[in-house]
């Protein structure tokens, strides 16, 4: 499998960023956010920074990425011994540049003050929000690729893993049985830190695993992705030690319910705030709409948390192509809670759900 861009996609990438730019009437950009300089150059070094230019595209990084960016990148190279943004900054004068757009978001603004000394006589920091990130919402056919095989590898990892889970052994030695499935099936590292709670903690959306032991007739809470090739996955599941009784299964079963009506919400042309509202829908019908503390979803892609978030108030219209996360969860004190998230990418008609993990509460 291929695991960096073609030249071809970057330059369409780039050339569709320099659209942007001159509808904002700027002259050129500079990218900062990793994720971001991965994307428009296949650079995937730890530090870089790009000086996107309609007649050129100039990457700086220091002397450790001379030879590893000249490789992976289509993009002319600067290697800077000092930092990288005034060495950009430089460059952009020597080009006549005016109006030089920065990712507002993504940077320390003492160092952009830091730099304004180097500007032309005349030329200006534009601060910009949001322009890359906004492209990447929708996948190419080779980034859904990557993101299928992720996907996969975080399945894998939980089919081997879970077969170690028992009562009496800590939460956290779980969760790293399961990174290291996924290290083993081929993943950079986790796409975030993998959760595993179990008991009354999973009434807690988001604990980190604790040294806490699995116990009989308890409810736990798997949440976990890989991040292969540069790209993130992202499932959460639920099993029970013992026999579950009534309220667990109740509970359960109004969680799936509401993620299959968010699923069959998901689809073109559709309100991210619509798939919010019919998972929403539900669970109140179930009487849980209060236990129910966080979005329904989250785009993901380069990075684990991305456009469209499919939360209240949202108003991004889904499109073919992007990939989200469907994830509704209820949360009791006392009991537990529930959550179930699949890795999902809409079609031209619907969605498919890319993760193949059974949803029903395992029993362990």
């Amino acid at each position: 499998m291929t695991t960096t861009p073609s030249p071809t996609e970057c330059q369409d990438r780039r050339r569709r960023s320099l659209a942007e730019l001159t509808g904002r009437k700027l002259d050129a950009l500079l990218v900062f956010h990793l994720p971001n300089v991965r994307y428009l150059t296949g650079f995937t070094g730890s530090n870089a920074v790009l000086l996107l230019h309609p007649d050129r595209a100039i990457l700086f990084t220091d002397p450790r990425y001379r030879l590893q960016a000249t490789q992976e990148s289509d993009c002319a190279v600067r290697v800077a011994k000092g930092p990288l943004l005034v060495a950009a900054v430089k460059a952009s004068r020597r080009s006549k540049i005016r109006r030089l757009g920065f990712e507002s978001a993504r940077v320390d603004w003492q160092a952009i003050e830091n730099v304004k000394e180097h500007l032309s006589l005349g030329a200006s920091l534009e601060p910009v929000c949001g322009l890359v990130e906004d492209l990447r919402r929708v996948k190419s056919p080779a980034e859904i690729a990557l993101i299928r095989h992720s996907v996969l590898t975080t399945s894998e990892a939980f089919r081997r893993a879970i077969r170690h889970a028992r009562p009496g052994i800590p939460e956290r030695d779980l969760a790293a049985e399961l990174e290291y499935q996924m290290r083993l099936l081929g993943a950079d590292r986790p796409a975030f830190e993998t959760l595993v709670t179990s008991g009354p903690r999973t009434a807690l959306p988001h604990a980190r695993s604790s040294s806490c032991p699995l116990s009989a007739n308890r409810l736990l809470l798997v949440d976990m992705g890989a991040s292969q090739n540069g790209y993130a996955s992202d499932m959460t599941r639920m099993a029970f030690f013992g026999r579950p009784g009534p309220r667990v299964k109740r509970l359960h079963r109004a969680v799936l319910e509401a993620q299959l009506a968010a699923l069959a919400a998901v689809r073109p042309g559709v309100s991210a705030a619509a798939v919010d509202r019919r998972a929403r829908r539900v669970l109140r019908d179930h009487g849980l709409d209060r236990a129910f503390h966080h979005s329904t979803g989250h785009g993901l892609g380069l990075e684990i948390h991305e456009a469209p978030r499919l939360g209240k108030g949202e108003k991004t219209r889904l499109a073919a192509g992007m990939v989200c996360t469907v994830e509704p969860g209820a949360y009791l004190e006392g009991l537990g809670g529930v959550r179930i998230e699949d890795t999902v990418l809409v079609t031209q008609t619907g969605c498919e759900v890319l993760t193949p993990t059974p949803k029903e509460l395992l029993l362990l």
